[in-house]
């Protein structure tokens, strides 16, 4: 019979959804994480901000704001990351694009 604990399921989820780690030029470590990896609630706001983002007339630089402050694993992860991105919407963009591809749930 084959016997598991606990941390070894959070290691393997681990390693399977981790987080996005942006490393800021202070050497300070800003970890965005798995939705999957998130409490539903903050999942779900997650999801209805991203759908923001396909209205008309959208302010892109909050809504990718705001995602990026739910996806921060603290607030004031989120904040030093806005900070040094200054609002540059093309630095925002990347950030969100690199973000979205490391957390894809592969195809069952």
């Amino acid at each position: 019979m084959a016997a598991f604990t606990l941390d070894s399921f959070r290691a393997a989820a681990e390693a399977k959804y981790g987080s996005t780690d942006i490393e800021l030029d202070d050497g300070f470590t800003v970890r965005l994480l798995n939705p999957l990896r998130m409490h539903k609630d903050r999942r779900t706001a997650l999801v209805a901000v991203q759908d923001k983002l396909d209205g008309d007339d959208v302010d892109q630089e909050a809504v990718l704001s705001e995602a990026l402050c739910l996806a921060a694993e603290t607030d004031t992860a989120a904040k030093r990351l806005l900070d040094e991105v200054g609002g540059d919407l093309a630095v925002l963009v990347s950030i969100f694009e690199a973000y979205g591809k490391g957390t894809q749930v592969g195809e069952a």
